[in-house]
């Protein structure tokens, strides 16, 4: 394939050097000022894309949104031949990466990953879900709770979990999203309202082992090699979820004591299981390029979709890019590939 001008598109909170602690990024959300995501090292993957692409013979270059129509004009005018997408908000929204996405969709520009319908659908947690029971996809009982409006509810038995309907990164989910009676429900559906001005989703809590299926590719797709977030070291009673803590605050045990690694006690016919109930997640929220499926396996070998991840992280360090490792791709033969796939969109 010809070399190509790739502009690498970010949010404006990334912007600025490398640190290694990051502080969380807080920008103005809804009534109560919702927080962006933090991430463990907010340029790292921008940095490794840029050095990959120049590997293969690209151009590369980054361009900024930074929340102001004058970012917008300039993106229709920078001269890309594609897009690399790594757009996760606009002006400190965190739901609009789907219209970033639609706005390139304007353009005509080729860009990477997931299109504005596969952002939306997966954003909204209660709507992917209610799109995975209608294909079969197992996924937790659940209702959701917006002051005192309930729109879906399943007979749900506790302990149940309970977070923001179209947060991502972990955002609101702490040792307190746990609940296990009448009481802890309300108070959290009444923090989940009043910090993030957000309908509560409460599922029910299944207890197992944390699977994160990754795939690349689109009408040929590729389940990469399964990747288990290990969260049986967490502190004595605290629960076994990948909050915000053991995702990305450094300074806590739970980040300290959880780590990632590909699986390899699975028997054949359960990593088929996995592997196939991710496919069908990906395929059924529209995914495209590469994304990240997440899952729950209990003890009885039954496979639950949490969430499904348009566009996952692509730090070397992070789960996408040591699936792609174990599955026998380097990081530019990862990149190069995510390239060829949004590339042949516009041959």
């Amino acid at each position: 394939m010809a070399n190509l001008k790739v502009t690498i598109l970010h949010d404006v909170w990334e912007e600025g050097p490398p640190e290694p602690e990051p502080e969380p990024v807080k920008a103005p959300r809804g009534k109560a000022g919702k927080r962006t995501k933090k991430k463990k090292d907010p340029m790292h993957d921008r940095e490794e894309i840029f050095e990959a692409l120049t590997k293969l013979g690209h151009e590369p270059s980054y361009y900024v949104l930074d929340g102001k129509n004058q970012s917008l004009l300039g993106l229709a005018r920078c001269g890309a031949e594609l897009i690399f997408n790594l757009t996760e908000s606009y002006a400190g929204e965190d739901t609009m990466d789907k219209n970033i996405a639609a706005y390139l969709e304007l353009l005509h520009i080729p860009y990477t990953g997931g299109g504005p319908q596969a952002l939306y659908l997966a954003q909204d947690k209660s709507l992917a879900k209610k799109i995975f029971d209608f294909h079969k996809i197992k996924t937790p009982d659940f209702a959701t709770s917006y002051k005192g409006r309930t729109d879906h509810s399943h007979d749900i038995e506790f302990p149940l979990i309970v977070k923001p309907v179209s947060e991502d990164g972990s955002i609101g989910i702490d040792t307190g999203s746990v609940v296990e009676s009448v009481k802890e429900l309300m108070e959290r559906i009444h923090y989940i309202h009043e910090e993030f001005d957000s309908p509560a989703l409460i599922e029910e809590y299944i207890e197992g082992r944390e699977i994160y299926a990754s795939i690349l590719g689109n009408d040929n797709a590729e389940v990469l090699p399964l990747i288990e977030l290990d969260l049986s070291k967490l502190p004595k009673g605290t629960p076994r979820i990948a909050g915000h803590d053991v995702k990305f605050d450094h300074e806590t045990e739970a980040y300290r004591v959880t780590k990632s690694a590909p699986v390899e006690d699975l028997d054949d016919e359960t990593t088929k299981k996995l592997q196939d109930t991710a496919l069908a997640a990906y395929r059924a929220l529209k995914l495209r390029d590469y994304g990240r499926i997440d899952m729950r396996l209990n003890k009885k070998g039954q496979v639950y979709v949490i969430e499904a991840n348009p566009n996952p992280w692509l730090s070397s360090a992070a789960e996408f890019a040591m699936a792609a490792k174990k599955g026998g791709y380097s990081y530019t033969d990862m990149i190069e590939k995510i390239v060829d796939l949004a590339r042949a969109r516009s041959m």
